[in-house]
């Protein structure tokens, strides 16, 4: 559901994973955010902690602009989201702590071409022998 692109500065307030934040933007409520080209491992997966920590290291407290470019199913705010001086996304793919996500990885090849660095050098989650993508992981691990 496409939502007006727009700018806004806020200071980020919680970290639920790798991926999704909590922001508070001016006086509004807080609004729910998901880094937008990126998905995290869950919580229970292998490389979830620490992506969440890294994410919590990066934004949390912090004041962060985030440049909106959609509304997902869950009717969070999909955003591209910087943190001090740096592109969240950007420092978690760096990080080996979460995949570009590949129906976007066209749009993104600066991503795409960090994700196979850290792929190469076996950083972060690209240690593992065979890591799990995210959405398989969801895929065989329903919420219910």
């Amino acid at each position: 559901m496409p939502v007006p692109i727009a700018t806004l500065l806020c200071l980020v307030v919680a970290v639920s994973d790798g991926d999704t934040l909590t922001a508070r933007c001016g006086d509004r409520r807080p609004i729910q955010v998901r880094l937008a080209a990126i998905d995290a491992p869950e919580r229970r997966q292998a490389f979830g902690p620490p992506s969440r920590q890294n994410l919590t290291r990066l934004c949390l407290r912090q004041k962060a602009t985030l440049q909106t470019v959609a509304r997902d199913a869950y009717g969070r705010t999909v955003a591209h989201v910087r943190c001090g001086q740096g592109d969240a996304a950007t420092a978690q793919v760096r990080a080996g702590l979460a995949w570009v996500y590949t129906p976007r990885a066209a749009a993104y090849p600066q991503l795409a071409a960090l994700q196979r660095q850290a792929q190469a050098s076996h950083t972060g989650l690209w240690s593992q022998k065979r890591p799990r993508a995210p959405w398989d992981y969801r895929r065989q691990h329903p919420r219910g």
